[in-house]
């Protein structure tokens, strides 16, 4: 694909030359017809130029800096092994706007490891600032309140993070939760026994496993009782102990659902608790336990609040375009 510099205007721009040792990398990085290079210069506004294993940037100085580190980022994922796909650029590019995130970037040898999480099927790796601090929390915290819009990887993360510890045991189970509550619906007129009228709602979390585990880990896991996937009305009752706990949608919970849930907490666990607040499909307007919840816990200890906005999206480009339409200044959160 033809590229054409930018007339170059005097003390505007400036250009600087990147050396990789590995040149037989670089079709990787610079993607199919060169759509990678073209996706950073199209967003930084630089020009690239390759001749062997070298490639010059020509730009302003901050931009062409920022395309330095993103190139670098993306050599650097495919010498570790890692793939690079469009949503991989997309979020290097985003993320080379951050000052502090030089480690996640650059991924140089010699610097301190980047947050990532391992699966059986892929290394994930955080794609925006506040994936980062996302993912430190689900390490480090007991209970994480992740609120935000749909495809910011709230619910993703946290079942990567659950799958890696129960491959590593740290935990014995993997227990994932909805409430069967969703827009216009209601389970009674579903056809079905009861795990064919649940199913449908839970099948995001399916998703989501399958893709960190091969299909047949998935199946065993769940008919030996490691994985459990199951509506939260469930969960009454239990004692969830040496268990990575996840609740998806839970702004479709009441207060005292999430309280009963929040309850089920046991010895050596993790939970995670992901909604958007914006999204409230209860009847009646009734209040969510998942906004009643954050109001008493957040700030308590070892209880960390992680929020997203339509800048995390990392879906397609339009959906956080989508999002932020929705999140105008007429759209106040409930």
């Amino acid at each position: 694909m033809p590229r054409k510099p930018q007339p170059a205007q005097p003390g505007d721009r400036a250009r600087i030359e990147v050396v990789f040792d590995r040149p037989q990398l670089l079709g990787a990085v610079f993607g199919h017809y060169d759509q990678n290079l073209v996706a950073i210069e199209n967003a930084l506004g630089v020009y690239i130029a390759a001749r062997g294993n070298r490639l010059q940037i020509e730009g302003e100085a901050s931009a062409i800096g920022r395309a330095r580190d993103v190139l670098t980022g993306l050599y650097n994922r495919i010498v570790h092994g890692e793939d690079v796909d469009a949503g991989t650029v997309s979020a290097a590019i985003s993320m080379s706007a951050e000052p502090t995130l030089d480690g996640i970037i650059r991924h140089d040898a010699s610097e301190q490891s980047p947050v990532m999480i391992r699966t059986r099927k892929k290394t994930i790796v955080p794609r925006s600032a506040t994936q980062i601090r996302y993912m430190e929390a689900l390490t480090r915290n007991d209970v994480i309140f992740a609120l935000g819009p749909a495809g910011t990887g709230k619910t993703y993360l946290a079942v990567a993070q659950a799958v890696a510890q129960l491959i590593t045991g740290s935990v014995d189970r993997l227990i994932l939760s909805r409430p069967a509550v969703e827009a216009g619906e209601r389970l009674g007129f579903l056809p079905g026994d009861m795990k064919e009228k649940v199913d449908p709602y839970l099948r995001p979390l399916y998703d989501a496993l399958y893709d960190c585990l091969p299909a047949e880990q998935v199946e065993r896991r769940i008919a030996s009782g490691e994985i459990e996937i199951a509506p939260i009305a469930f969960m009454r009752g239990r004692t969830l102990a040496d268990s990575f706990i996840i609740l998806d949608e839970a702004q479709n919970t009441t207060p005292a659902q999430m309280k009963m849930f929040l309850t089920r907490f046991g010895m050596n666990s993790r939970m995670v608790i992901c909604g958007d607040p914006r999204q409230v499909d209860l009847p009646d307007q009734s209040k969510s336990g998942l906004a009643d919840a954050v109001s008493r816990l957040e700030g308590v200890e070892s209880i960390a609040t992680v929020r997203f906005n339509a800048a995390d999206v990392v879906r397609h480009p339009i959906v956080g375009r989508i999002v932020e339409a929705y999140e105008g200044p007429d759209s106040a959160p409930r």
